[in-house]
């Protein structure tokens, strides 16, 4: 809901009755008259000319980010901090951009959930640029997304594997581990 419907007290830069007739000029009731009209238009006056800072992710108004997150995809929950909230819209074109990749899931889980990821296993692609070239080795039967928290002293798990079925590509397996600190040398 936009709380810049009614804004009281806030001043027209462009007042409709100094710009009627001088016939008008000293009338009472068409000063008044205008004046309420002033009141209902200097909101939409100061939404238009501020118009590019709707679009600018960084600057806009906290209860227009749905709307801009809506127009490029962007995951936004209420809950979620008002500055991690920009910072998904202002990311979210460069994130649909790694999506399926390692890089996409680790900076997915990082901006959704405020957690440090590794993610290990390809999901089995391999390619050669010789002809006729041998198949390459079997690829593991999954991959591992080991997960340890930043933010947040505590990692939802639930909400681990929600972000990771929707990031991994369909054709792999992924596993998650949830490790409560940063993983060492020789927990791998």
């Amino acid at each position: 809901m936009s709380s810049r419907a009614a804004v009281p007290g806030l001043p027209s830069q462009y007042p409709i009755g100094g710009q009627l007739p001088a016939l008008y000029a000293d009338d009472d009731f068409a000063q008044r008259f205008t004046a309420g009209l002033d009141t209902v238009l200097a909101p939409v006056f100061a939404t238009l000319d501020n118009l590019p800072a709707y679009f600018d992710a960084r600057v806009a108004p906290s209860d227009f980010l749905a709307y801009l997150a809506s127009w490029v995809g962007a995951a936004d929950h209420p809950q979620w901090p008002v500055e991690l909230r920009r910072e998904a819209v202002v990311r979210a074109v460069e994130l649909h951009r790694w999506r399926g990749t390692r890089r996409g899931l680790v900076e997915g889980l990082r901006l959704a959930l405020g957690v440090h990821a590794e993610v290990s296993g390809d999901g089995g692609a391999a390619w050669s640029s010789t002809a006729g070239a041998d198949l390459p080795p079997e690829p593991p039967a999954e991959t591992l997304v080991r997960v340890w928290p930043d933010r947040e002293a505590r990692v939802d798990e639930s909400k681990v594997h929600e972000v990771v079925r929707a990031m991994c590509p369909v054709h792999t397996v992924c596993r998650v581990e949830i490790l409560p600190g940063p993983p060492t040398d020789e927990g791998r």
